[in-house]
C-alpha cells in the first residue's frame, strides 16, 4: 500500500501536527513517556550513556529464569503475548486458533501417547537404502520435519525483481553458527550439543549413540568449515549467483533433480545460488560421508525438531541443550510456548483478532504521519551528504519516494481454510501446519512477487526493510508503549519509534542497500567516488565498534554489524531532524528540567534498555548483523553533535569524540 509519496526533487515542510491525535490521559512510562527512575545519575551522560538512562534499571531488575534477557523489548514481548493469550485460550476448540492450542495444552494427552506419533517418521529414515533415496528425503522434509545441507529459499529475483526465484544456500548446522564448531569460546556449548544429540539418538533407539552423535558433530564440523561467515553473507552481490540446473548438476555434483522435484519444485531450469562455493564444498561433503551418519543426522533433527511437541522427557532433553546455549535456567510455561505456536502456525487468522482489539485506527493514522515526516527529513539528509554526487541524490530521491510504507496489517489477509487441524493430535497438527507453510511458499515460484505479502505478522515486534521490494512495515506488535504512545510528549515518539522508523528507511541506502535500485533490482547505483567517500565514513563507524567489547574477550565485529549499525546512527539522526522540524520553527517546551533534545535521546536509549546473560550475547555477536543493546545507545549518539550539547558531553569523558573522529556517513 502506497502511503506516502515523497517529490524526488526537493524536501518538503514537515507536518506540524504529527501525533496530535487526543491521546490516553496519561503516558504507559513515566509522565511524559520515559521511566526517569530508570537511569544512574551517578553515572555522566558522556561516561556511559546508557548506563545513565538504564544503569539502576539494569542494577535492580533479575532476568527471569525462564528468559535470556529483560528490557523494554521484552517487556513489549512479553505485553503482546499477554494479549495473545487473551485471544487464544478463549478461542472454541471447533476454530483454527482453539484446536491447535487445546492440542497443545493438555499435557496428559502429550504424555500419553509419548513418542508413538514420531514413530512413523523415525521408520521412514531407516528405510533409507541409498543416498540418492537420501536425497528425496531431504527434499520433502521441506514440508515436514527434519534437516537438509542445503537451504531453499523463493524471493525476488534480484536482477528481475517482479518474479520470484529459487535461492540455494548453505545449511546443515544444528548450532546458530560455524563459530560455534571452529573456535574454542564455545566448547561448552559444542558439549551440550554432542550430549543433546547422543540423548536424542538413544531415545531413538540407537545402539551406541555416542559414537552417532560424535559422527554427527564430525559431518556438521565438515560443513561448518566450508560454510561462509555471516559478515560475508550480507553482500547481496556475492549471494547473488544464477545458474542453469545443467551448470549446477556440473558445479556441484549431487542428485539435484530428485532433491527438487521431491520439494515440490520438479523442472527448474534456473535456480540462484548463495553461498556459491559452500553449496559446492557441502555437496562433495555429503558425497564423502557415509550413509549411516546422514542417517543418523537425519533422526537427530526429527527428534530435535519435534521434541517440543512430544511428551516430557523430550522436552525436558531439548532444554538440557537451550539452558548451555542461551543461559536460560527454566523452561517457559506451557501456555506461552502453547501460544508461541499457534501465533508461528496461524499468523495472520490471529493477526486479524490482533489488531481489531489492539490496534486503533487513530494509531495507524499517526504512526503514517510520523512516517512521512521520517521520509521528509530523510530526504534532507540525502541532499546535504557530502559524500554523494547529484547524479546519485537524484537516484536516492526517486527510491525514497517509491519506497511503500505499510502500517499495522496488510491489506489482503492471507486464507487459512485449507489448513485442517484436530484438537486431539498436536503432532499431527504441527506437521499440517508445515505442509501448508511450504506449500504456500512454493505458489510464489515463477510467479509475480505480491509486494501485499508480508513477512512478518501484524503481532510481530519488529520491523523491517523488504530490500529488493523497497518497502518498510512496521506491525502493529511494535507499535506499543514505550517505542510508540500516543499520550507521550513527541520528542519521546520521535526518539523511539521515530529512530526504528528512520534506521529501516536508510537501509534503502547503506552499503547493501546502494546495491539496489528504486525498482528492486540488483543495480548498484552510486558512482565510484560516492563508494569511497561513503567507505570512509563507514569504516570509522566500524573501527568504533570494533573496538566494544561487551563480554570479557569478544569484541563485537565492525564488518558483521556495518549495516545495522549505519541505520542505527541514521535513524537517529533522521528522527532528530524530523522532531526539530515539527515544531515549526518553536523552541521545545521544557518538560521536567529536560529540554525537547534530551528527551528524544533518553527515549532513544529507553527503547534499547536490554540485560542479558553471557551465552545469549555471545550467541548474538556470533550470528546476528545487530550490535548488542547497550552499545545500540553509546556507539550512536557519541558520533551526533546535538548529543554532545544537550548534555553538555566534553573532553575527558569516556566516549566523547573529537567533531573529526565523528562518522559523518549520515
Amino acid at each position: 500500500m502506497r502511503i506516502f509519496l515523497l517529490a524526488a526533487v526537493s524536501a518538503v515542510a514537515l507536518s506540524t501536527t504529527a501525533l496530535a491525535a487526543d491521546p490516553p490521559a496519561k503516558a504507559m512510562y513515566g509522565d511524559w513517556g520515559v521511566d526517569l527512575t530508570a537511569g544512574d545519575r551517578s553515572i555522566s551522560p558522556g561516561t556511559d550513556f546508557d548506563k545513565y538512562a538504564n544503569g539502576a534499571w539494569a542494577a535492580r531488575t533479575k532476568i527471569p529464569d525462564d528468559q535470556a534477557s529483560a528490557g523494554v523489548g521484552y517487556d513489549v514481548y512479553n505485553r503482546a503475548q499477554d494479549q495473545l493469550r487473551t485471544l487464544i485460550e478463549t478461542a472454541d476448540a471447533s476454530t483454527q486458533i482453539g484446536a491447535l492450542y487445546k492440542s497443545f495444552i493438555d499435557e496428559a494427552k502429550v504424555e500419553a501417547v509419548d513418542d508413538k506419533p514420531l514413530k512413523a517418521d523415525l521408520a521412514r529414515i531407516a528405510a533409507i537404502k541409498s543416498k540418492a533415496d537420501f536425497a528425496v528425503a531431504m527434499g520433502q522434509a521441506q514440508g515436514g520435519f527434519g534437516g537438509g545441507v542445503f537451504s531453499l529459499d523463493i524471493y525476488p529475483d534480484a536482477k528481475n525483481p517482479e518474479i520470484n526465484t529459487l535461492y540455494i544456500g548453505q545449511a546443515g548446522l544444528g548450532l546458530p553458527d560455524r563459530d560455534y564448531y571452529l573456535t574454542d569460546g564455545f566448547k561448552p556449548q559444542l558439549a551440550a550439543y554432542t550430549a543433546f544429540i547422543e540423548r536424542a539418538l538413544k531415545m531413538a533407539g540407537y545402539p551406541d549413540p555416542a559414537k552417532s552423535a560424535a559422527d554427527v558433530v564430525a559431518f556438521e564440523t565438515k560443513i561448518a568449515k566450508v560454510s561462509w561467515p555471516v559478515a560475508d553473507r550480507r553482500d547481496i552481490d556475492k549471494t547473488y549467483n544464477p545458474t542453469t540446473a545443467a551448470e549446477l548438476a556440473t558445479y556441484a555434483p549431487f542428485p539435484w533433480t530428485p532433491y527438487l522435484a521431491a520439494a515440490g519444485m520438479p523442472g527448474l531450469t534456473k535456480v540462484v545460488l548463495g553461498e556459491k562455493t559452500a553449496v559446492r564444498d557441502i555437496a562433495k561433503v555429503y558425497d564423502e560421508t557415509p550413509l549411516e551418519t546422514l542417517k543418523a543426522w537425519q533422526t537427530f533433527n526429527v527428534v530435535a525438531e519435534t521434541s517440543p511437541y512430544l511428551s516430557k522427557r523430550f522436552v525436558d532433553s531439548r532444554f538440557e541443550y537451550v539452558k548451555v546455549l542461551s543461559g536460560q535456567s527454566t523452561l517457559r510455561p506451557r501456555w506461552k510456548r502453547g501460544v508461541q505456536l499457534v501465533d508461528g502456525s496461524l499468523g495472520e487468522v490471529v493477526g486479524q483478532a490482533y489488531v481489531a482489539k489492539y490496534f486503533p485506527p487513530s494509531s495507524k493514522a499517526q504512526m503514517i504521519e510520523l512516517i512521512a515526516n521520517l521520509k521528509t527529513a530523510m530526504a534532507a539528509r540525502i541532499q546535504k551528504a557530502p559524500w554523494m554526487s547529484p547524479a546519485t541524490k537524484a537516484e536516492a530521491l526517486t527510491k525514497l519516494s517509491k519506497m511503500q510504507v505499510m502500517v499495522g496489517y496488510p491489506d489482503k489477509w492471507r486464507d487459512y481454510s485449507g489448513l485442517k487441524l484436530d484438537a486431539n493430535d498436536l503432532y499431527g497438527n504441527v506437521a499440517a501446519s508445515r505442509r501448508f507453510e511450504w506449500a504456500y511458499t512454493l505458489s510464489d515460484l515463477g510467479k509475480p512477487v505480491d509486494h501485499g505479502k508480508w513477512g512478518m505478522t501484524p503481532q510481530t515486534v519488529n520491523a523491517y526493510n523488504g530490500g529488493l521490494e523497497n518497502k518498510i512495515v512496521f506491525p502493529a506488535g511494535i507499535l506499543q508503549a514505550p517505542y510508540f504512545d500516543p499520550a507521550a510528549d513527541p520528542a519521546v515518539n520521535y526518539g523511539a519509534i521515530g529512530a526504528v522508523i528512520g534506521h529501516e528507511i536508510s537501509h534503502g541506502f547503506d552499503d547493501q542497500g546502494r546495491k539496489i535500485d528504486a525498482t528492486g533490482k540488483l543495480r548498484d547505483w552510486w558512482t565510484a567516488e560516492d563508494a569511497k567517500r561513503f567507505d570512509a565514513q563507514a569504516d570509522v563507524l566500524g573501527k568504533q565498534y570494533d573496538a566494544y567489547e561487551p563480554v570479557p574477550g569478544a569484541h563485537i565485529n565492525g564488518k558483521l554489524t556495518m549495516g545495522e549499525n549505519i541505520a542505527d546512527l541514521a535513524g537517529l539522526q533522521v528522527a532528530l531532524d524530523a522532531y526539530h522540524a515539527s515544531l515549526g520553527g518553536k523552541p521545545a517546551p521544557v518538560i521536567g528540567g529536560l529540554t525537547g533534545d534530551q528527551r528524544l535521546f533518553l527515549a532513544f536509549a529507553q527503547a534499547w534498555q536490554d540485560k542479558s546473560r553471557p551465552d545469549s550475547l555471545k550467541q548474538q555477536m556470533a550470528s546476528d548483523p545487530h550490535s548488542p543493546s547497550s552499545f545500540r545507545v553509546v556507539g550512536p549518539t557519541r558520533n551526533v553533535d546535538a548529543w554532545y550539547a544537550a548534555f553538555g558531553v566534553k573532553p575527558g569523558d569516556t566516549y566523547y569524540l573529537p567533531p573529526e573522529a565523528r562518522s559523518r556517513v549520515w
